[in-house]
This record gives structure tokens, C-alpha cells and sequence, in this order.
């Protein structure tokens, strides 16, 4: 892992934590809500499959990273990521995003950074979809949040009960710093109106199974980007990387190369 200092537009310093793996083209893969681990895994499978150089950042606030105060928001994680990846001196970067890092990757794509050449939501939240709500992921425990989250929650999900106690108080501060970014609720109902204003190509991935967004809702999320493809995967839920790995290996390594700029 490497601390990258930036100076971030309107926020100011900022240090990200990045850890970096595989040669070839240039992924940023955000990670949603549980943290870093819900990534870590499928980072290593999919820079050996599609031959990639996958950077996977630590959003400030997890994992016992720093957090400035002035970085608080979903759009302010936006502007670092951009920051990283001209500090990075990146170019034709796929973004791919889960959860709270579709989110992210949302926002992002507004930004318009020459830097990005496609973007991919996997079951993103971020959008208010009238009757297709996202679960209320605050209100609920982690067995819970499991049953929604995954189409074999008992094979997948976690007993916090069993977790050595850094472990646990990681998660805890975790759902702190999410609460922090993703503010009264998990969307903000002006992001769905904005994203008619994305010019780059975009993929919405969904799993079946998925209770925290359903899929009509992540239908909806394509339908608000201009020429978003979807595509939904079955037996999987809100993690896709966890439960179906190589098909969504498939699928994004697929639209990565339908939309290549050949460089």
C-alpha cells in the first residue's frame, strides 16, 4: 500500500491509501460500504484474467485512515479520485465502482476527467428511485444487511460475533465514515436528473438477487445515463465480485473492449 499527499480542488490536503496490482490497463476500483476487503480478492482475480493494472484506494475515513474534515460528501470523493489520477498521471482509466463507490463512480463520470475512458456501476446506490427504495442500511444488523445483500446469504454472509475485535471495531468505524459521506440517506435525489449530463460510455452491472437497490432500480440507474448499457447477473446479489467473480469479469472485460480507444 502507498500514501499518495494530494491537494485536493475545495478541500484541500488530502492522503489516500492505494494498493496497486497487475500491468496493463488502468482500473480505479472503489469499494463500497463493508470497506476495502468487499474488492480486495476480486482486484487480484481480475488484474490476472484481463491483464490490468488495478488500483484500489481506501476511501478516507476506513479502515482507521485519516479523513480531513472538509471531505464529507459522495461528489467530494469524486474530486479526490480525480485529483489521485493526475497525480497518478493515468490515462484511459476504467472506473469500476461498487455500492457506495457506484456512487462514486457517478459523480465522477459528471466530471468529465479526460483521464477516464468508461465507467462501470456495479449495483451502485446513489439515486432516489419513487417505489424502489434503497434499504436502510443504518437501521438494519449485519445479518440482515446480509440477507439482503446476497443471493446466498448463508454461504456469504458474516457473524460479526466471530470476527476478532480490531476486525469488528474496523467495521465500526467504517459504518461511521459511511454515515459521514452518504449524509440523511443512501441517495441524493438531484443525482438521477444530473447524469443526463454523462458523454462517456457507461455500464450499469446488477445482481438478481439484489435487496439493498432491486434490479428495477438499477434499471433505472441506466436509463438516467445516456447510452448506459445493463446488464443483470444471475445468482448474485449486491456483491457480485464476491459471489460471481468471473462472470463479472466477463462482463466488464467485455465492455472494456467493445469500448477500447487503442491506446
Amino acid at each position: 500500500m502507498i500514501v499518495h499527499s494530494l491537494t485536493v480542488p475545495g478541500i484541500g490536503a488530502v492522503e489516500v491509501t492505494v494498493t496497486e496490482r497487475g500491468a496493463g490497463r488502468p482500473v480505479l476500483l472503489l469499494h463500497g460500504g463493508g470497506g476495502p476487503f468487499t474488492v480486495e480478492s476480486w482486484a487480484d482475480r481480475f488484474a490476472g484474467a484481463e491483464h490490468a493494472r488495478v488500483f484500489t484506494p481506501i476511501h478516507p475515513g476506513f479502515n482507521g485512515t485519516p479523513r480531513p474534515e472538509g471531505l464529507d460528501t459522495i461528489g467530494g470523493l469524486a474530486i479526490t479520485y480525480a485529483a489521485l489520477l493526475e497525480a497518478l498521471d493515468l490515462e484511459d482509466v476504467t472506473v469500476v465502482g461498487n455500492s457506495i463507490g457506484g456512487w462514486i463512480t457517478a459523480e465522477l463520470a459528471l466530471l468529465n476527467s479526460p483521464r477516464v475512458s468508461r465507467y462501470v456501476l456495479v449495483d451502485a446506490v446513489g439515486i432516489v428511485v419513487d417505489g424502489h427504495p434503497v434499504a436502510d442500511f443504518f437501521s438494519l444488523t449485519m445479518a440482515e444487511v446480509a440477507k439482503l445483500s446476497y443471493h446466498d446469504p448463508a454461504t456469504y454472509g458474516i457473524d460479526p460475533a466471530e470476527l476478532a475485535p480490531p476486525v469488528r471495531e474496523a467495521m465500526a468505524g467504517n459504518r461511521l465514515a459511511l454515515g459521514v459521506y452518504s449524509g440523511a440517506g443512501m441517495g441524493d435525489p438531484t443525482l438521477a436528473g444530473r447524469l443526463s449530463a454523462v458523454t462517456g460510455p457507461a455500464l450499469v452491472v446488477w445482481g438478481e438477487a439484489d435487496r439493498i437497490g432491486d434490479p428495477d432500480y438499477g434499471r433505472a440507474y441506466a436509463a438516467a445515463i445516456p447510452g448506459a448499457d445493463f446488464v443483470l447477473i444471475p445468482q448474485s446479489g449486491h456483491l457480485p465480485q464476491i459471489e460471481t467473480p468471473d462472470a463479472l469479469i466477463k462482463i466488464i472485460g467485455e465492455f472494456a473492449g467493445t469500448h477500447a480507444t487503442g491506446m
